[in-house]
């Protein structure tokens, strides 16, 4: 199945494997992040990249996103931003010192399945995934990414939360 852009419809239940295209995005890098610094970094990540889209007349053609182009382990290396409408020039340093700039969602073959419920149970739903690719005969790649489809706030209800996971496969 080939999905050309990414669709925020129903939820996936279940697993399945789609093509996704690729998807020019707006970022804030974050490198050698602990597990306890990371609400902090999103929170300040992205007061960074709507100044920069106010700014720069960018929409955002999706919801947030994060990124990892490696495995989390004792820190997280990350891209936390939005897909956006036409390109963003340039790097941005704003006012807090942080960075915006263009990066890319990859385009290919993915694992997807969404996640109900709070950020606590987003560890289990991706090894849920690992674990379900590996059944199916794919292997898993990198980088893999999350889509907040539910605006995170202090006002969202984390039981209602949904956060889909993109995980990439061959195979």
């Amino acid at each position: 199945m080939t999905e050309h852009s990414r669709h925020w419809g129903e939820p996936r239940l279940e697993p399945v494997v789609l093509h996704v295209a690729e998807a020019r995005t707006a970022v804030v890098r974050g490198a050698g992040i602990d597990a306890g610094g990371l609400r902090g970094f999103f929170d300040t990540a992205f007061g960074a990249l709507g100044a920069v889209l106010a700014r720069e007349q960018l929409s955002p053609v999706g919801p947030a996103f994060s990124l990892y182009p490696r495995m989390p382990a004792a820190t997280v290396d990350l891209e936390v931003g939005f897909a956006i409408d036409h390109p963003l020039v340039g790097r941005h340093t704003t006012e807090s010192g942080l960075v915006v700039e263009q990066s890319r969602l990859p385009a290919g073959a993915v694992a997807t399945v969404s996640h109900l419920g709070s950020y606590d149970g987003l560890g289990e739903a991706w090894q849920g995934l690992v674990d379900w690719a590996a059944r199916t005969g794919h292997a898993a790649g990198l980088p893999f990414w999350e889509v907040y489809v539910t605006e995170p706030g202090p006002e969202a209800d984390p039981d209602t939360m949904r956060t889909d996971l993109y995980l990439p496969v061959s195979g």
